[in-house]
């Protein structure tokens, strides 16, 4: 019953479901077991009920809500010379988003210092009575249960380094960290149509990483690596070194770092993947191209992914995400690869929350891990020291 709570409390929190029938319908559980369960949230104050939904006959539906109307987390989603930092509502509502400098250089214990200080300030603004949790997105593999980021290729001196457990004794609340395509997928799906229980969701910029959602969950793998095509062998690519150590990675031709060195070597002024971005925005001839040639590389890899998992929709993310030629490329070639009956109705877009989805992803893990704190809280037995005490007559 317990696993039963935390799954409502991460639908109502995420904006997946609003009601007792929204959430047997996506738990596939007797509506009799929801409203228990919602019940017993209710009595506890993790759940509030208000107004009334849109009904489409009957009786009109009663709209759940997570209990303290003021609750929220403070999250950033890092990547490797800026944060995007806000706070997050439940349903995925954002606040004082802004953009920082951070250098992922510098280490996890400058860094962490310098970001946990203006995450602070966000809270005080806010109040600290409502926060509940925070959330940290990063561009590299990351293991959620120990916190910890796990064999980054990108990020020096982070291996190993605690951060979960960091910001918890900083901030004294539940912390969240994962990578940053996992938090760009799980922010991407709270606000999709609910009927799409199965996507991808491609994170294109820098380096190129993967999300993966199985019926309206994030999947995450054994290791928690699932999703990281970056690294999967491609022809096009030959014995190019990549930053894994190996050779001939899609990253090597796909990814924002791979664009700056071919455009680089082509004699393009070009020293960050916002140039490329640019120099295509402005319909450069070479950026164009090596950009429409990315984006197929990446559609082959995907094509193969996609006539595997059959998924819903494909979501591309990222500064790459946002050029038409990237995008065009990468439909073409999944049409032109993927057996018709795994296009049929599959939708591939860009995702709808642009550069916000991996910052709400982000802050809505923590909300969840905190609620699910509060939860565990309330359902921790009485220590018998604490029965004799009661019981004693003064």
């Amino acid at each position: 019953m317990a696993d039963l709570s935390a799954r409502v409390l991460e639908l109502v929190a995420s904006g997946q479901a609003s009601s007792r029938t929204e959430i047997a319908t996506l738990l596939g559980a007797a509506p009799s077991t929801v409203s228990h369960v919602v019940a017993q949230l209710l009595a506890h104050g993790l759940l509030a009920e208000e107004g009334t939904d849109v009904s489409t006959g009957g009786r009109p539906r009663k709209v759940l809500r997570i209990g303290g109307a003021d609750e929220y987390a403070v999250a950033a989603d890092v990547g490797g010379g800026h944060a995007r930092i806000g706070v997050v509502r439940p349903g995925g509502a954002l606040e004082s988003v802004a953009n920082v400098p951070f250098a992922l250089a510098d280490g996890p214990t400058a860094g962490l210092q310098r970001l946990a200080g203006m995450l602070e300030r966000l809270a005080d603004e806010q109040g600290r009575a409502g926060l509940r949790g925070v959330g940290l997105s990063l561009p590299g593999p990351v293991d959620v249960e120990a916190g910890v980021v796990d064999l980054p290729s990108r990020m020096p001196g982070w291996n190993g380094f605690p951060v979960a457990s960091w910001l918890t004794e900083r901030f004294g609340l539940p912390a969240v960290v994962d990578n940053d395509a996992n938090c760009m997928a799980a922010g991407e799906q709270s606000v999709q149509d609910p009927s799409r229980r199965q996507t991808i969701t491609i994170k294109a910029g820098s380096a190129i990483g993967a999300g993966i959602v199985i019926d309206g969950r994030l999947y995450r793998g054994s290791t928690g690596s699932a999703g990281d095509i970056t690294h999967v062998r491609i022809d096009a690519a030959g014995d190019t070194p990549c930053s894994c150590g190996n050779t001939g990675c899609l990253e090597t031709v796909a990814s924002g770092a791979a664009l700056v060195r071919i455009l680089s070597n082509a004699g393009v002024a070009v020293e960050s993947t916002a140039d490329v971005v640019r120099l295509a925005s402005d319909a450069h001839p070479e950026a164009t191209r090596a950009v429409r040639l990315a984006g197929r590389y990446l559609g082959e890899v995907l094509a193969a992914n996609v006539n595997f998992f059959n998924p819903d929709a494909v979501y591309l993310g990222g500064i790459l995400s946002t050029l038409d030629p990237f995008i065009a490329a990468v439909r073409s070639q999944l049409y032109e690869s993927c057996h018709p009956l795994m296009t049929q109705h599959l939708a591939i877009e860009p995702v709808s929350l642009g550069a916000d989805a991996g910052l709400v992803g982000a802050g809505q893990f923590a909300l969840q891990r905190g609620l699910t704190a509060s939860l565990e809280e309330l359902s921790a037995p009485i220590p018998q020291s604490a029965v004799r005490k009661r019981n004693v007559r003064v």
